[in-house]
């Protein structure tokens, strides 16, 4: 991935129709945690916890994360004990407490400000979420997607697709904000805009993707698109 411009802020973002924002290692310092709980569990199997190894895993859904153990031999485990181990170690991790990314509280308030409703549209699991979103305020969110809780998960645009339905407007109206590959895939199927903050390699700039290093950076305009 090239490096990302360093910007003391970039000029604000057309105002949305809606913000939906991913949850782990975007809003919330998860991401990390989510993939060390991977590295654990790789070691007690014996496998390589290598980057390379953990790549695939980042954004990835507890399912489609315990399958993908199962697929590449990772594990002697079935996908269903892989992912209830994995769903154990992740959730004592988050109940023990997650740290609020840089700017992540301030664009949400500027979103609530501003009048655009937001979600929260998250590969994790319900009981996951429902932890976050105790930590960064029930009151900054109109509604949330969970894993399980639309037909496909991401990379597939379902959960974005599924966000904006509920909040009666259209995907390409709206900005999401993302910080994997895995994620950024599932919002631009959707049609919608990104705004990328990544955690890990892979997310490159185009049309519809604006990159920055922090959520510091970010803002929303005043105006309408």
């Amino acid at each position: 991935m090239p490096p990302i411009p360093q910007h003391a802020q970039l000029p604000p973002l057309p105002r949305p129709a809606a913000l939906l924002c991913d949850m782990d290692g975007t809003l919330v310092d998860t991401e990390h945690a989510w993939l060390d709980t991977v590295a654990g569990f790789l070691r007690t199997q014996g496998s390589p916890a290598d980057a390379g190894t953990l790549a695939p895993f980042a954004g990835a859904a507890l399912a489609d994360a315990a399958g993908l153990l199962s697929r590449d031999g990772l594990t002697t485990l079935s996908p269903a004990q892989a992912a209830a181990r994995l769903d154990r170690e992740f959730t004592a991790r988050v109940a023990a407490g997650v740290a609020v990314q840089p700017g992540a509280l301030r664009l949400l308030d500027r979103a609530r400000a501003l009048g655009v409703p937001t979600a929260l549209v998250t590969a994790s699991e319900r009981h996951v979420a429902d932890l976050v979103l105790d930590t960064l305020g029930r009151h900054r969110f109109d509604t949330s997607v969970a894993s399980g809780e639309t037909e496909r998960g991401k990379p597939h645009p379902d959960p974005y697709l599924a966000a904006a339905a509920a909040l009666g407007v259209a995907a390409p109206d709206c900005l999401a904000v993302e910080d994997t590959p895995t994620g950024a895939a599932a919002a631009l199927a959707a049609g919608c805009r990104l705004l990328a903050v990544p955690s890990v390699p892979g997310i490159e700039p185009g049309p519809r993707t604006v990159l920055v290093t922090s959520l510091t950076e970010a803002d929303l305009a005043d105006t309408a698109r």
